[in-house]
């Protein structure tokens, strides 16, 4: 059996998350749901905020997507003008009016709400801080029509979906190319938000974004970012140029609030310590709150203040931006690729962090990479690969586009994790019957966005099913 090419976008195209704004109001607000979609993703200008009172307004944290009753963030953390940092809860809505509508006013469970979030300005002045989104979106509506829904993480625990019997009834090599399809799908919707952040900030910017992004993991990845996105304002400082990488290392943990205080004399981390104290004097105003870390059930090897180390390794070497370059330019092919990737962009870190986990960590044993392939993996295909591809498509290289999509659909698969093994429970329901990559582990994710978070786990009305079963039958489907 052989699928049509591009089967999977107009499949989505047709049912999938891309149909959110068909749903679009007579008034021309998107729907709330699609409204909390950009929240989530903070698809939108952060650079420049301002609520509707005119105070600057700083996202340190967007909050966790509160799928019960009540706001819909919960524990967002965010700055308003020259305040402390505080902690609370967000609610959207499309119009200021809906806080008294809908009953939040008079609701316990509302009294945590810091900041509304609405489509529409306001017509009245706002009972609380409102922030407008409608010239606020990052990205054109059309573009962003394509984006939608695609970029959610799913989640939830399913039971195995009505898909899986149907699925399963696939020929291999029929399942894989669908697979890879819905990856290369992933890739491109990746792609975008690239594309969006390098027009407000240029290309390198939107590099190190996704970068800082992709070191933070899942529990860490806002505030990491966020360091990214306070980066510029460190670069634009008067400083030697040939700030060392200990230097660096000292501003972004500084900068990040995750330096220890006073630290005992003759430790790295004094010396660190004393680098900060003798630099931090123009930062003082971008200072993350410690507590914007996620700490708890971080592996030592993943916590945040190693992945800095690997940060400043990075920012502090002026050809590594060169190099990543280089080794796009020299079209290496599977599985070189992997390997002169992992050459070209290996963090040079101090030699304290081979043999420590964190600042004040016991010594290891046994020396341990900085970077380990798995992670390496995970930057490539969620950063480095979308970076290469928006900027190939915005430059319409064709021959560049072609080369990304063999290299992608032939990287080697991730780690498995947790995410995953749920969609694998959903869709599969047993391991594939072919060689996993990169390509069918992301495909497999985009199919569980697309259709499953966007349907209840009995797959009510959910096209996807049934379109696997046509695929045995010539004609097209409903």
């Amino acid at each position: 059996m052989t699928i049509p090419a591009d089967l999977y976008r107009q499949w989505r195209t047709q049912g999938g998350s891309a149909l959110a704004l068909a749903e679009r109001r007579p008034c021309g607000a998107p729907p709330e749901r699609w409204l909390q979609e950009v929240w989530a993703h903070q698809r939108i200008r952060r650079a420049s905020l301002q609520t509707t009172d005119g105070q600057p307004l700083v996202i340190l944290h967007p909050g966790f997507w509160n799928r019960e009753a009540g706001p819909d963030f919960l524990r967002a953390i965010l700055q308003r003008g020259t305040q402390p940092p505080v902690s609370g809860d967000i609610e959207i809505d499309l119009a200021s009016s809906g806080w008294k509508s809908h009953g939040h006013a008079g609701n316990a469970a509302y009294r945590n709400v810091i900041l509304h979030v609405v489509w529409d300005p306001p017509a009245h002045p706002a009972p609380l801080p409102t922030l407008v989104l409608r010239d606020l979106l990052d990205a054109p509506l059309d573009e962003l029509e394509s984006w939608v829904g695609g970029a959610s993480d799913p989640s939830s625990a399913w039971l195995a979906g009505h898909c899986s019997a149907p699925l399963a009834e696939l020929p291999a090599p029929a399942l894989a190319d669908l697979l890879r399809q819905a990856g290369l799908v992933r890739l491109q919707i990746k792609a975008l938000l690239f594309r969006a952040r390098a027009r407000a900030a240029g290309w390198q910017q939107a590099l190190w974004e996704g970068l800082f992004r992709a070191l933070g993991y899942k529990h860490n990845a806002w505030p990491m970012q966020r360091l990214a996105e306070i980066l510029p304002l460190t670069l634009d400082h008067p400083v030697d140029p040939n700030l060392t990488r200990e230097a660096w290392e000292a501003r972004l943990l500084g900068l990040s609030g995750l330096l220890p205080a006073e630290p005992k004399a003759g430790t790295y981390s004094r010396r660190l310590w004393d680098l900060w104290w003798r630099d931090r004097g123009p930062f003082d105003s971008a200072l993350l709150p410690a507590r914007l870390w996620r700490l708890n059930g971080v592996r030592p090897v993943n916590h945040p203040q190693r992945r800095l180390a690997i940060a400043a390794s990075w920012v502090a070497d002026p050809s590594w931006i060169a190099r990543l370059e280089s080794w796009f330019l020299a079209r290496p092919l599977h599985p070189h690729a992997e390997r002169s990737l992992a050459e070209a962009v290996r963090p040079d870190p101090h030699r304290f962090w081979r043999r420590h986990c964190t600042l004040t960590a016991r010594e290891l044993p046994q020396p341990l990479p900085l970077l380990g392939a798995g992670r390496l993996n995970d930057i490539a295909v969620n950063a480095i690969l979308p970076w290469f591809w928006a900027r190939a498509d915005a430059g319409g290289r064709t021959a560049d586009l072609d080369y990304l999509s063999a290299l992608y659909l032939n990287w080697s698969a991730g780690e498995d994790n947790a995410v995953l093994k749920l969609a694998r429970s959903r869709l599969l329901a047993e391991a594939p019957p072919f060689r996993t990559s990169a390509a069918t582990q992301q495909g497999l994710l985009q199919i569980v966005s697309d259709f499953c978070s966007h349907s209840n786990a009995l797959c009510d009305q959910c096209p996807f099913p049934r379109w696997i079963r046509s695929l045995a039958d010539p004609a097209p489907p409903a």
